[in-house]
């Protein structure tokens, strides 16, 4: 007897298949990669510079708000988000160093690619503000509005990269390394 267009298996086993290669392809590490991931020593240098440059980043709000409510402390404020910008710019060519270790391209990455689009937004508006700043483009309080709205950019690009880092470690305590 002709079966309805499905081959002479069950569909069952087929669909169970399908789910499982779809499961794999979200994964967000390959074993190989996860494996170059663990290997790598700019996997600690991100791990480290990473919260180093939030807890800048929360240092530096406070005193580019404090300076734009009250107008006292804008050498405090300048210095600030020049700070947090060094550490943008050094956690971007670490962490393209690790992406190329780990995914073999140094941004772009299939698991990362949103990251990385987000972050070089992050990364053109912090550049907007240092050039702003020194060529005396705009006005102060302009130019920390242009640091706030880098900085708003910048916690949409931590919340991404904080989802990915649980998303890993869901990954890495399931059993097939694919959360349910």
């Amino acid at each position: 007897m002709q079966s309805r267009g499905w081959p002479d298996s069950s569909p069952a086993p087929q669909a169970a298949a399908r789910v499982e290669r779809a499961a794999a392809a979200s994964a967000l590490y390959t074993a190989d990669e996860r494996r170059r991931r663990d290997a790598s020593r700019w996997t600690l240098v991100q791990g480290v510079l990473a919260p180093l440059q939030f807890v800048a980043f929360l240092i530096s709000l406070v005193l580019v708000l404090r300076f734009l409510v009250s107008g006292e402390g804008l050498a405090a404020a300048t210095v600030s988000v020049l700070v947090k910008t060094a550490l943008l710019y050094t956690i971007m060519v670490t962490g393209s160093i690790w992406e190329r270790e780990v995914f073999g391209v140094y941004l772009f990455a299939r698991p990362f690619f949103w990251e990385d689009v987000v972050s070089l937004l992050v990364l053109a508006l912090h550049t907007a503000y240092v050039a702003a700043l020194v060529t005396d483009l705009g006005t102060v309080h302009a130019q920390l509005l242009l640091a706030l709205a880098a900085y708003a950019a910048y916690v949409i690009n931590a919340a991404q990269f904080l989802f990915k880092l649980r998303t890993a470690r869901r990954q890495a305590t399931a059993p097939d390394g694919v959360p349910a």
